[in-house]
C-alpha cells in the first residue's frame, strides 16, 4: 500500500466532503470540486477524515490509492485557498493583454495568438507577467503548460514565455570564422 494512504486525510472546519455514484464531492469557503473515483479504490468519508485505501492487493491499486490521495489533499487545499501560477514574457515587442475570457499575445509570430481561458480559472495581466489562478490545481497547472507551449523560451536569448523564476540554460552562439 502507498505510504501517503496510511493514514487518514484531515479535513478543515469549514470543508465538507461527500461520496455519492462514485464521484467524490469537495465543497469549501472558494467553491466545490468533484471527481470520479477510479473503481480500483475505496474512499471512506468519517468523521475523523477522508481515507483511501486499495480495493484489491494488485499494484495498480495500490499506486492508484496514492494518487487518489494525492488529489484528494490537492482538492481540500484548493476549496481553502487558490493555487497560483505566474508566468513572465521576455523578448523585444512580446506582449499580452486580457480580453474578456481571452488571452491575446504578439511573440513574434506574424499573428496574434488567442487562447481561452478555462472555467474555474482566472487570469491577471500585469505588464508582461501573467497570474494564472483557480481552485483546482490540475485546471491551473494545465492552463500555465498551454500558455507556455505558445511560445517556449529559447536556448539563445532566453526569449519566449516562462514560468516566474524558471531558469533558462543559454547555449553559446557560433563562433565567427577565423
Amino acid at each position: 500500500m502507498s505510504r501517503l494512504a496510511k493514514n487518514s486525510i484531515a479535513v478543515p472546519a469549514n470543508v465538507t466532503v461527500t461520496m455519492t455514484n462514485g464521484a467524490l464531492s469537495v465543497r469549501g469557503p472558494l467553491g466545490e470540486l468533484t471527481k470520479a473515483v477510479h473503481p480500483s479504490v475505496s474512499i471512506e468519508v468519517g468523521a475523523d477524515g477522508v481515507l483511501v485505501t486499495p480495493r484489491a492487493t494488485n499494484k495498480l491499486s495500490r499506486a492508484l490509492s496514492g494518487t487518489f490521495t494525492s488529489h484528494v489533499k490537492n482538492m481540500l487545499r484548493g476549496v481553502t485557498a487558490k493555487y497560483e501560477k505566474k508566468l513572465e514574457l521576455q523578448g523585444i515587442g512580446y506582449k499580452v493583454e486580457l480580453q474578456g475570457r481571452n488571452l491575446k499575445f504578439q511573440v513574434g509570430f506574424s499573428h496574434p495568438v488567442i487562447i481561452t481561458i478555462p472555467a474555474g480559472v482566472d487570469a491577471a495581466v500585469e505588464k508582461n507577467n501573467i497570474t494564472i489562478s483557480g481552485i483546482d490545481k490540475e485546471a491551473v497547472g494545465q492552463f500555465a503548460a498551454n500558455v507556455r507551449a505558445i511560445k517556449k523560451p529559447e536556448p539563445y536569448k532566453g526569449k519566449g514565455i516562462r514560468y516566474a523564476g524558471e531558469y533558462v540554460r543559454e547555449k553559446q552562439g557560433k563562433k565567427a570564422a577565423a
